[in-house]
């Protein structure tokens, strides 16, 4: 019952948000405008690279734009749904958050209602045209597995980064300020997540794995949906982010019981 209220609650929270970006209408459209043609010059960047080469590493234009889209849908939902998190540190200097805490409700669902932001949509639509292109160009056998496979990564994708943008906030009732250490983990990744991380080298993907697990959602479930191998399982490593998206709420959890108010 509770998580229906919760759910009802958000749901308010997203609507006045949106009724009050839509009150300045013309911003609105030239935001959503101005972030579709960022995410696009991505998109032609990768189609000018792929004029010198026919594969980078095994994979072909068609691999990279899946991976490509991906990512770009992942950040995109994460920036959508989790942008509280983002803007936390405003939040708190703004004594914003002092009134959160008096409140009869999560704290979680307050922060990430009160930013909800439609604008930020703009990139899924170049996510979704490089994903049309992407299936066009590629020789994945299509069945119910690969659509769960392509699925689970976008869902297990939005999950990490909305983990490391709660990481993020959990610094800000340490320091106020937010730090840009995390960005370097949540831009980097959809800067570079585009293409596959093996390319990268041995070090990143170690990297990759054992401390910010990004292969997780894109490379061990992208070699089963592109058929490198055979081995099924891989579709469900997206689920292991639960664990890392735990251990940044046990963080946020630990900053908001030695909260202090910044005094604002």
């Amino acid at each position: 019952m509770k998580i229906r209220e919760n759910i009802k609650l958000y749901v308010k929270y997203a609507s006045v948000c949106t009724q009050s970006i839509m009150q300045y209408k013309l911003s609105f459209f030239l935001m959503i405008i101005a972030r579709f043609i960022l995410a696009f010059c991505e998109l032609i960047a990768i189609k000018f690279l792929f004029t010198g080469f026919t594969q980078i590493k095994g994979y072909t234009y068609g691999d990279v734009l899946l991976c490509f889209s991906i990512i770009q849908m992942s950040f995109t939902f994460a920036e959508l749904f989790g942008n509280g998190f983002k803007a936390f540190s405003g939040t708190v200097k703004g004594g914003e958050f002092d009134r959160m805490m008096v409140r009869p409700c999560s704290l979680i669902l307050q922060v990430t209602g009160s930013r909800f932001e439609l604008g930020r949509t703009g990139p899924l639509l170049t996510a979704l045209i490089t994903l049309v292109l992407g299936v066009r160009h590629s020789q994945i056998t299509w069945n119910i597995m690969t659509v769960f496979t392509i699925v689970a990564m976008i869902i297990g994708g939005m999950l990490l980064f909305i983990g490391l943008f709660m990481l993020e906030a959990s610094f800000c009732f340490f320091s106020i300020e937010d730090t840009s250490l995390i960005n370097v983990l949540t831009y980097g990744a959809k800067s570079h997540g585009k293409y596959p991380i093996d390319i990268y080298g041995k070090g990143i993907m170690r990297f990759c794995t054992y401390i910010i697990p990004y292969t997780l959602i894109q490379y061990y479930p992208l070699q089963f949906l592109l058929g490198k191998t055979n081995s099924w399982y891989l579709a469900f490593c997206p689920f292991g982010i639960i664990v890392l998206l735990l251990i940044c709420y046990f963080i946020w959890c630990f900053g908001v019981k030695h909260y202090k108010s910044c005094g604002s």
